[in-house]
């Protein structure tokens, strides 16, 4: 029996990982594909499919990166990743005939193996003709929103104009070529925003997109309701009750009966324990029907935290509306049991009188009403700020990556002036431009998380651009390594009206922190 309804509540998920590859496998490199892949994308979209079929609507929003739609759709890694969910099974087989492995590793062995089973049909039925296929039937069915986003997943606040202008329209062509339709909304990297990338945003037809709630509070804005930057409307993460499951300290991917992302037995690559306790040698084997169990109960707890906040905020005179957003690869990577949480909490809410809407849907309603916003500098990462991309510990890669954005557009303007025709080779170069100014890198290194890995990947891309631009290289050598990677780039957009680089003042006197380039 549904009860009444108190209000809405907007499910964001952030669907990212850079191009891998090519690049490495262990620890950081194309492993980190499949196990994202078979761990949160596959069952993310069993679980649409199947809501989908229910007749369920406007479940969902979910942005998908340009970098990680065209690695879901290679042909390479889709052959690949078939032949990682065949050596899935055949690890399970392996730990369970381990020299004496006991009941619980036996279990935990056939549970294994009819997981990647099950894997391997969804495979061979959804995912045959890749990612772009496997999600369109429920984007067209209106299950869900999906969003698009700029190329390679730069910091568009760190990007001079044209460069920021480039990577926007260059992933939305890229989204329309693959779905069929051109987004309305983005999510901004890292959700990093500021003063002047609204008209960027703007120009390339975006309509609606999310930012971090404390982005919107710096503007006067607050996170129950739409609001117009310019001519696009923009939502504030709720961080009340996006905590519920983001946080590592108290949210619910930390209950003791979840399976433990650090505990890995590495003959086999599988987490054997729950949990349970701090102290490793405490901890529990994992109990898939315990950890099942334990979902169920907090998604029922989430149910009804949404409806306390929506109801809360009613009885405040403020709207009933509310926006969590997480990165999609917390449901089943990091947290294996996330999949069966989303499903039941997006069935629940419904029941439990909370409207469910997507982004667009929201900001359709409320364009009329909405009242402006001026949006200061910020972003979802450490600190709200920027420093994560262009602090002291990745001052010399915001450098390097200045350097490559300058040259670009010089390149571009004496090479291909506005009138000239396409040049496969300046496409060629502008997208490694991109794939240097990628925000992992700096992120890997900042958060000391792969921090090698992320250094050299920037330090090769800006090798390769500069080698080309020095005449050391062959641009069909370039294609070779990247034309896989949003392949509907035209660099001549970068000479479209209007792209002229950027005023360096605000009325507010806060500083841009966008370069100071102009082409």
């Amino acid at each position: 029996m549904t009860r009444d309804s108190v209000g809405t509540l907007c499910v964001v998920l952030h669907t990212h990982l850079p191009w891998v590859a090519g690049h490495g496998t262990w620890p950081v490199g194309e492993e980190w594909l499949h196990q994202a892949w078979s761990a949160s994308y596959l069952p993310l979209v069993e679980v649409l499919h199947d809501l989908a079929d229910e007749g369920r609507r406007d479940l969902l929003t979910i942005g998908l990166t340009p970098v990680l739609a065209a690695q879901l759709d290679d042909p390479t890694c889709l052959r690949e990743h078939h032949q990682w969910l065949g050596r899935w099974q055949m690890r399970a087989e392996e730990l369970a005939g381990r020299r004496g492995a006991g009941r619980d590793l036996r279990d935990l062995a056939t549970h294994e193996f009819r997981a990647a089973g099950r894997a391997l049909d969804t495979f061979d039925h959804v995912w045959r003709h890749g990612g772009s296929a496997a999600l369109r039937p429920v984007a067209d069915a209106g299950t869900i929103e999906l969003l698009g986003g700029p190329a390679t997943h730069p910091v568009l606040p760190l990007l001079p104009d044209p460069v920021a202008r480039l990577a926007v329209a260059s992933g939305l062509d890229d989204a329309a070529a693959r779905l069929g339709h051109r987004p309305r909304g983005v999510w901004a990297p890292e959700c990093a925003v500021a003063p002047g990338l609204e008209s960027v945003l703007a120009a390339a037809g975006v309509e609606h997109l999310m930012v971090d709630e404390a982005t919107l509070r710096a503007g006067g804005g607050s996170t129950d309701r739409a609001w117009a930057w310019g001519d696009v409307l923009v939502l504030g993460r709720d961080m009340q009750l996006t905590d519920r499951v983001w946080s590592s300290r108290s949210g619910f991917p930390a209950g003791a009966d979840y399976r433990d992302f650090h505990d890995l037995d590495h003959p086999t690559g599988f987490r054997t324990s729950r949990v349970t306790d701090a102290d490793s040698s405490l901890k529990a084997p994992y109990d898939p029907d315990a950890a099942a169990g334990q979902a169920l109960r907090d998604a029922m707890t989430f149910t009804a935290a949404v409806r306390e906040r929506l109801s809360g905020r009613a009885a405040a005179g403020e709207q009933p509306l509310a926006v969590v957003a997480w990165d999609t690869e917390l449901f089943g990577h990091w947290w294996h049991e996330g999949p069966l949480f989303l499903a039941a909490v997006l069935r629940m809410l419904p029941e439990a009188g909370v409207r469910l809407a997507t982004l667009g849907q929201v900001a359709a309603e409320q364009r009329d009403t909405a009242k402006p916003v001026d949006l200061p500098a910020g972003s979802w990462g450490h600190g709200k700020d920027l420093r994560l991309w262009a602090g002291d510990a990745v001052a010399d890669l915001a450098r390097e990556g200045r350097e490559v954005a300058a040259r670009l557009l010089d390149v571009v303007r004496r090479c291909a002036p506005p009138g000239s025709a396409r040049d496969p080779r300046l496409d060629d170069l502008a997208r490694e431009a991109l794939l240097a100014l990628s925000s992992d890198w700096a992120f890997m290194v900042s958060r000391d998380t792969a921090a090698g890995y992320g250094r050299d990947r920037h330090a090769g891309h800006v090798r390769r651009f500069h080698q080309v631009t020095d005449g050391m290289d062959t641009v069909d050598r370039l294609r070779r390594a990247g034309h896989r990677v949003v392949p509907h780039l035209d660099a001549r957009t970068l000479h479209r009206p209007g792209m002229t680089g950027r005023l360096t003042g605000h009325r507010k006197g806060v500083r841009r922190p966008f370069a100071e380039v102009t082409p």
